[in-house]
């Protein structure tokens, strides 16, 4: 992991090149807790980032929000241009007890220099929205835990409406809020919108609108993250059983999925155009999902540990000219890629130049073993890779890896729970069932209790048979059945596990579990004059 095998630390990378020139780190737009007091991180969660742009007419005003510990902190953001002054932040909250944030999203759309909507959720499966500019008053979901009690892994508002938000639980479940609605200190009793193979919709039964809007129960485990696709049409959801789902939102319907090699998918995020999907996770891989074709397109290791975050940089990505190569020499990339291909890795395109222009996408991934990694690929690479076909068959095992150490075949049953204290998903049904007053009859679009519960073993049942028969097939295929990407970048650029991962027009934020939030200057866009760090352990 973060410590070398001799004890110490190793060092840790301050600037690193790419094939567009030399990123470097801003080490006075450093930001942290104004104490930087040390503390235990493996007790406290992942510390994230959300940012916001507030423009009065005149100009823009760049913010960023943190949490680290039970602190949540609110500076205004400098980027590249001036140093981090963190003796004044512009809002500070400390949580007290065994309650502390986890997550939280701005919204965009309805952010101005009078005011902002933040939401941040909580280990207790509380939610609540604040506005650390025109400090109103703030508003508490599930205060009283009736409608979830595990904890927020994801907050975000929904594109292009002012009071709707999704909130993504550890459970398995997703819920829609509306932030207008008064809060109610009763539990919600559910009946089902829309249901799959491997989830449901359910709204409340009530007579008058209430929160939760709807509530998603979606495969098994928690759900880790979701994402909304740029045109705000579709989610993808990833979750603790290892598959990656995507959901047209509207409608509900289920649109495609893929699955891991063997763990948890952790992170998901979307290429600029929608086309491609990127996830990674426990099995220490990152993946491309192409949407067109709803299949696995290409594989990458270059992590040694969990995958934490995934990220696509729109900034990067270009249209290619004919026969341009999209790879420059960098110190990470040791050797290439020895298996045999249908066409050259450096030559993009046909010799004849035909056929429209390839684009060339750039994501990024960090991870729990400290390194940032880079990641180019063009359409052109993975579209026209083809697998080499003297292998007849991919050979699975007779007992394949159990996902998340769920039991398979006969021994598996709806009330299994995982290690990790996460239901299944027939027990986070059943454990705030669609009504506790259900009877074995169908009675104003509601369902019996019987036919609930036959209907949940059926999902599981479903889930385990997938999970246990997918290696090897499209929906997981093996390595060499699809393009294997290779990092244009590897660098080891924090002591302890990272975060989060952003990019920005001008430079790319990085954060570590410390609670310190790095500003990486793109190539060209050093804004002030940089002091070389002294630490030992350091590299310029």
């Amino acid at each position: 992991m973060a410590a070398s095998e001799g004890g110490g630390r190793e060092e840790v990378k301050q600037q690193f090149n790419t094939r567009e020139g030399l990123y470097k780190l801003m080490r006075l737009s450093e930001y942290s807790r104004p104490t930087r007091l040390t503390y235990n991180t493996q007790n406290h969660l992942p510390v994230k980032v959300s940012l916001i742009s507030l423009n009065d007419g005149t100009s823009s005003n760049d913010n960023i929000f943190f949490n680290v510990g039970r602190e949540l902190y609110f500076y205004p953001y400098k980027g590249v241009r001036k140093a981090a002054d963190l003796t004044k932040p512009s809002d500070k909250r400390t949580y007290k007890g065994s309650t502390l944030p986890t997550s939280h999203d701005f919204n965009q759309l309805t952010a101005s220099p009078k005011g902002v909507s933040l939401i941040v959720g909580f280990s207790a499966g509380q939610v609540q929205l604040i506005d650390p500019v025109g400090r109103e008053n703030s508003k508490l979901f599930n205060e009283e835990r009736q409608i979830e009690k595990s904890k927020v892994t994801t907050l975000r508002w929904v594109p292009g409406t002012e009071h709707m938000f999704l909130a993504s639980h550890v459970s398995g479940s997703m819920y829609l809020y509306n932030e207008e609605l008064e809060p109610v200190t009763t539990p919600p009793f559910y009946q089902v919108l829309k249901q799959g193979e491997d989830y449901a919709v359910l709204t409340c039964k009530s007579k008058v609108p209430r929160n939760p809007v709807q509530r998603w129960v979606i495969g098994e485990g928690a759900i880790h993250e979701f994402a909304f696709s740029n045109d705000t049409k579709y989610v993808a959801t990833v979750s603790h059983d290892g598959f990656l789902r995507v959901f047209h939102y509207d409608s509900m319907e289920k649109y495609g999925s893929m699955k891991s090699y063997f763990g948890g998918l952790l992170c998901v995020s979307w290429s600029p155009d929608d086309k491609y999907i990127v996830v990674g996770g426990e099995d220490d891989v990152v993946t491309v999902w192409s949407f067109l074709e709803r299949r696995v397109l290409a594989r990458g290791r270059g992590h040694n540990s969990w995958v934490n975050v995934v990220s696509f940089d729109p900034y990067t990505t270009e249209v290619l000219p004919h026969n341009l190569d999209v790879y420059a020499s960098d110190d990470d990339i040791a050797h290439d890629n020895h298996r045999d291909r249908s066409f050259s890795r450096t030559s993009i395109h046909s010799a004849g130049g035909e056929g429209p222009p390839s684009v060339s996408y750039r994501f990024g991934s960090v991870g729990q073993d400290t390194q940032l990694c880079l990641w180019d690929f063009s359409e052109d690479q993975v579209l026209r890779f083809h697998p080499n076909r003297a292998r007849t068959s991919t050979q699975i095992s007779q007992s394949p890896p159990q996902c998340n150490n769920v039991g398979h075949g006969k021994e598996s049953n709806a009330s299994s729970v995982h290690p990790d204290g996460t239901q299944t998903l027939s027990r986070k049904f059943s454990y705030q069932s669609l009504t506790d007053k259900a009877k074995d009859k169908k009675k104003d679009g509601s369902i019996s209790r019987s036919t609930r519960q036959q209907y949940l073993n059926k999902i599981h049942e479903t889930i385990m048979s997938i999970g246990a028969k997918a290696i090897g097939t499209p929906m997981c295929p093996s390595l060499d059945e699809v393009y294997r990407l290779e990092p244009l970048v590897t660098k080891k650029i924090a002591y302890d596990r990272l975060t989060t991962l952003i990019f920005l027009e001008d430079c790319m934020i990085t954060g570590c579990q410390e609670g310190i939030i790095n500003t990486w200057a793109r190539p060209g866009k050093v804004g002030m004059t940089q002091h070389a760090a002294t630490a030992s352990g350091t590299v310029v």
